[in-house]
C-alpha cells in the first residue's frame, strides 16, 4: 500500500506519519517505508531544498514545478516502487497534491502541474490533515526553526488545498481522505489506522 500524508505547514504530518509508521509495524507485522518530499536523495533536491530555505532567490517559476516532478519521478523510481514489489508499505509525506497547492500559478495550471507529473505513481490513499491556522502556526512556532518559503499565507494555501483536492478527485479519482488533525498526535494517527483497517477488509 501507498499512502500519503498532506497539510499545511505545520499541520504535524511529519510528526503523525512517524507515529503512524509504529502504529501499522505493529498491526499489519510488516516493514514500513517513510520517505517525504522534496527528497535531497533525488534528482534535484538540494536545489529544492535551497530554494525552500530562501538560500537561492532567483529562479524562474517555472523552475520549482519541473524540479519537484524530477524529483518525484526518481523517488518512485528509486525508493517507492521497488518498495512495493517488495510487499512493503510506504508512507510519503507530501506528494504531487503539494505541487498542485505550491507550484501551480496562472500560467501554469493544474493540468501542467499534473502532466509534469504523468508518470508519478498513484496512491492509495491520500490523507489530508485539516488543522486550523491558529494551531499551525503555533506549532510553526514551536519547532524554533527559521521560516521555510511557503510556512505563511495559511488562508491562501488552504483555499488552494481545497481546490486541489477537489480536482484530483474529479479529473484523477485520487482517494482523499480529509483528517481532524487538531487534536493529539495518538487521535490524528487513529483515524487514518481505522480507515486504513477498513480498506484491508
Amino acid at each position: 500500500m501507498f499512502i500519503v500524508i498532506e497539510g499545511l505547514d505545520g499541520s504535524g504530518k511529519s510528526t503523525a506519519a512517524k507515529q503512524l509508521v509504529v502504529a501499522l509495524e505493529s498491526h499489519y507485522k510488516k516493514q514500513v517505508q517513510l520517505s517525504h518530499e522534496p527528497n535531497r536523495a533525488y534528482c534535484g533536491g538540494d536545489y529544492i531544498r535551497d530554494v525552500l530555505a530562501k538560500k537561492i532567490t532567483q529562479f524562474h517559476p517555472r523552475v520549482l514545478p519541473m524540479a519537484f516532478a524530477a524529483n518525484r519521478l526518481d523517488h518512485c523510481t528509486r525508493l517507492i516502487q521497488p518498495c512495493l514489489d517488495a510487499g512493503q508499505i510506504v508512507i510519503s509525506d507530501r506528494y504531487y497534491l503539494s505541487s498542485l497547492v505550491y507550484q501551480s500559478s496562472e500560467d501554469f495550471s493544474f493540468e501542467r502541474v499534473m502532466a509534469a507529473n504523468e508518470k508519478a505513481l498513484k496512491p492509495d490513499i491520500i490523507f489530508f490533515l485539516n488543522v486550523s491556522n491558529e494551531v499551525c502556526y503555533e506549532r510553526m512556532a514551536n519547532r524554533n526553526e527559521p521560516e521555510e518559503l511557503f510556512e505563511s499565507r495559511l488562508d491562501e494555501f488552504r483555499t488552494q488545498y481545497i481546490s486541489a483536492i477537489h480536482f484530483l478527485q474529479e479529473h484523477h479519482q485520487d482517494n482523499i481522505v480529509e483528517i481532524d488533525g487538531n487534536g493529539t498526535v495518538k487521535q490524528t494517527v487513529q483515524q487514518m489506522l481505522n480507515i486504513i483497517n477498513s480498506m484491508q477488509k
